[in-house]
């Protein structure tokens, strides 16, 4: 029987502390996207989120740097999945979202996509 483990252990197990995954979160989203924020400020904000979010945010942006390289990529991959590519204020809408509501977008575009085919 598999137990499931707690954002606190899996976090614990994975990064040793939550200041540890916050800097690894914060090293991971300056690269994938562009931000006016300074370093400090998004560190304190991510320290006060909940560790579940945390890892999601990790998560998802580990996939958005490996596959798409950069947010305004990703934007514009969604935008072909929804057959919009050619809409320029939509894919500049796409572009301002959030990295997790744009990944989100882009999986739910590919599953309707693949299961419309």
């Amino acid at each position: 029987m598999s137990v499931k483990k707690s954002p606190l252990l899996r976090t614990k197990e994975d990064h040793g502390s939550k200041e540890k995954l916050v800097d690894t979160l914060v090293s991971v989203l300056g690269t994938i996207q562009k931000s006016d924020e300074d370093k400090d400020t998004v560190k304190a904000r991510l320290l006060a989120a909940s560790n579940k979010k945390l890892l999601r945010l990790l998560e998802i942006g580990s996939v958005v740097k490996e596959k798409f390289g950069s947010v305004e990529k990703l934007a514009e991959e969604t935008a072909k999945a929804l057959g919009k590519a050619k809409d320029a204020p939509y894919v500049t809408k796409l572009k301002s979202l959030g990295t997790g509501k744009l990944y989100d977008m882009f999986r739910s575009a590919t599953k309707s996509k693949a299961k419309a085919a």
